[in-house]
């Protein structure tokens, strides 16, 4: 039955005894069959589908009116206060959400009759205390979440009658203490959140039987330190998050037992410089998220490495100041390098991207960058980048830049200085606006540093040969000169004697001398 029927007459208080609830249900069974169950009021029944909703539904106590048949059941922000024996009545469930209601405890074998149950949800309730026994039967369950209750410390084998368990979420509790046997009986586990509590040391003792852990979330506790080997026997592991660990060191040993680490965040703690070492060790990391540390530098080889890296976050670090340049030396297969929201982080050495082949997805917003060089990054070859929030000034050596903006169609970058441009999207600016007397592509540019360059290699021969010739020369010029002076006194001379026509007319006036005759 389907819909939104009219609630049951008279409701069954939590007290009620289990011989009245077996007869009603006996008869609601019967009635099943038929297709007369009621549906309480704000909730959806699917008989096709054996889904029933009662999410935000004003319920106190969990209905026993439902199809015997049901296989999910939904009952997320109700009133319920505790499990009962209703549940004994749908044994063919597999999935049951009760989070953000208002259990403070789970009776020993309530869910008995639930061998067929895959996922079990009592988050953000107010339940202090969970024994072995209160999972009895839970002979398939997967996944278990406990996230958002008031557990304050974990006893041994609290857990071992989930053999088949894969999915543990104890976060947002108030855990201070965890017995070295606690997990005892989990040797299916691949997921563990322990994040958000009062936990002051990895657990490690706890953790060791954990051989298929593949994912640990840590996060949001108050460590202080790595010690080495903290994670010993985890070979499996591909996922940690330490969000907010409260870490102020990683030795170098620290990571040497999850060889397979694939997932790495340390965002949010108090790291002083970048724990290179530790990091090293990680051959196999693609992701790293390493923002909102202490450190002001990004130091050449910083990854070390890291050769498998596919992704670097360091953002809202509020001291970092400067990258150096080889700081990503290693990081060869870097895909996507995020580095905004640093306040103090004014420019980028020289180089400091340089040497990233496979980068396609860069992210500087939000920094206090004003300048932009060309060379800094192969622009042309990233699918995205981001710039918008950082204080341009918009020059001429920017021109190369909105064509870009406008491919990648992100968030506007805009223009700080100059004065005229201010708040202006730099893509929306051609060469002109930018200052530029006239806009050149790179093929005129080429062109023109080749034709420099040829004007300068002639330069240079020419130069070269007139000073291997530079005697030949000089003798040349010598001998000019000489030839010139001869030359000027026989004009001298000649000039002398037949420039002047009173002396030309003594010459032939003269007496010719006896002795002549």
């Amino acid at each position: 039955m389907r819909g939104g029927s009219r609630p049951l007459p008279v409701a069954m208080p939590p007290s009620a005894s289990l011989a009245v609830l077996a007869a009603l249900a006996a008869l609601l069974a019967a009635g099943g069959a038929s297709g007369q169950t009621l549906c309480p009021l704000g909730c959806q029944c699917d008989d096709d589908t054996l889904v029933v909703t009662c999410d935000s539904a004003n319920l106190d106590v969990v209905p026993i009116t439902l199809n015997p048949s049901i296989q999910r059941l939904g009952m997320r922000g109700n009133r319920v206060r505790t499990v009962d024996a209703a549940f004994q009545f749908y044994g063919e469930l597999q999935y049951v959400n009760l989070a953000h209601n208002q259990l403070v405890s789970i009776p020993n074998k309530v869910f008995e009759a639930q061998s067929k149950l895959l996922e079990l949800h009592l988050d953000h309730n107010k339940i202090s205390d969970v024994e072995n026994k209160t999972f009895h039967g839970l002979v398939r369950l997967t996944v278990l979440s406990l996230r958002g209750n008031f557990l304050m410390e974990l006893r041994p084998g609290q857990f071992g009658a989930l053999g088949r368990l894969e999915e543990l979420n104890l976060g947002q509790n108030r855990i201070t203490a965890i017995d070295g046997r606690a997990f005892e009986g989990l040797a299916s586990l691949k997921v563990l959140y322990l994040d958000d509590n009062q936990l002051r040391h990895v657990p490690t003792a706890a953790l060791r039987p954990l051989a298929k852990l593949a994912e640990l979330h840590v996060g949001l506790n108050s460590f202080s330190a790595l010690p080495d080997d903290v994670l010993q026997g985890l070979a499996a592991l591909s996922v940690l998050d330490m969000f907010g660990a409260g870490l102020t060191n990683v030795s170098e040993a620290a990571l040497r037992g999850v060889p397979g680490l694939r997932v790495l965040n340390l965002a949010d703690n108090k790291l002083a410089a970048v724990p290179t070492a530790a990091l090293s060790r990680l051959a196999r990391l693609e992701e790293l998220t390493l923002g909102q540390n202490l450190f002001p530098v990004l130091h050449a080889g910083a990854f070390q490495g890291l050769t498998n890296l596919r992704k670097l976050d360091v953002s809202t670090a509020s001291f970092l100041e400067t990258v150096e340049k080889g700081a990503f030396r290693d990081n060869v297969n870097l895909e996507r390098l995020v580095l905004e929201g640093n306040k103090l982080l004014t420019a980028l050495t020289d180089g400091a991207l340089a040497g990233l082949p496979k980068l396609r997805h860069l992210s500087l917003r939000d920094n206090q960058l004003s300048h932009l060089s060309e060379d800094m990054v192969s622009w042309r070859e990233l699918s995205t980048a981001e710039l918008a929030g950082n204080p341009l000034h918009c020059g001429c050596g920017l021109r190369w830049l909105p064509e870009l903006l406008r491919r990648w169609k992100k968030a506007p970058t805009l223009c700080a200085s100059p004065l005229p441009l201010r708040a202006q999207p730099l893509d929306d600016l051609d060469a002109e606006r930018l200052g530029c007397a006239r806009q050149l592509d790179s093929r005129q540019q080429a062109l023109i540093a080749i034709v420099c360059g040829v004007c300068v290699v002639v330069f240079a021969l020419v130069a070269l040969l007139l000073f291997k010739c530079r005697h030949r020369i000089q003798d040349a010029l010598k001998g000019y000169r000489w030839n010139k002076r001869s030359i000027s006194r026989k004009e001298q001379e000649y000039h002398k004697t037949f420039s002047d026509p009173e002396d030309y007319m003594n010459t032939l006036h003269k007496p010719i001398p006896v002795t002549e005759l």
